[in-house]
């Protein structure tokens, strides 16, 4: 029956603020604005594929949410800390122990990397890794999850 997440929506304070950075800054595609409602659809990826829907609210009822947008292995783990910061925007990991490198949950197996929007919703880019899952590895650098994978 379920195959899929199709749609989620978010509150923001300042909905042009917010199509600005999902659509400019991130590079998602316009759906639709209803300026009237104060609501916009956003594509992610291919357009039918996946929406994003933007609700403005007054900024006490804004409250920070997280969701994580699927991207390829090598984007999230060799291009992702370069792309965020072209954008100004600041990238950290789970751990957010100030290296700003992608970190692996053994447990999935994925690799990983956080950031914010402008209203502090927690932003992740993250890629399914190929094999098996080890979950006693916990959340591990790129490196000591290569380094630890069985030869």
């Amino acid at each position: 029956m379920i195959t899929g997440l199709f749609e989620t929506h978010i509150n923001v304070s300042n909905l042009e603020r917010s199509i600005a950075f999902y659509r400019d800054t991130l590079g998602l595609e316009v759906g639709r604005i209803e300026h009237e409602r104060r609501v916009a659809f956003l594509w992610m990826g291919r357009r039918g594929e996946a929406m994003l829907g933007l609700w403005e609210k007054p900024a006490a009822e804004v409250v920070p949410q997280h969701f994580a947008f699927r991207a390829s292995i090598d984007d999230v783990h060799e291009r992702s800390v370069a792309w965020l910061t072209e954008r100004g925007l600041k990238a950290r990991n789970f751990l957010d122990d100030g290296t700003r490198r992608p970190m692996v949950f053994a447990w999935m197996p994925a690799v990983a990397i956080y950031f914010d929007d402008p209203d502090g919703h927690e932003l992740e880019l993250i890629a399914m890794l190929p094999g098996p899952p080890r979950p006693e590895l916990g959340v591990v650098s790129w490196d000591d999850w290569h380094q630890s994978s069985p030869k």
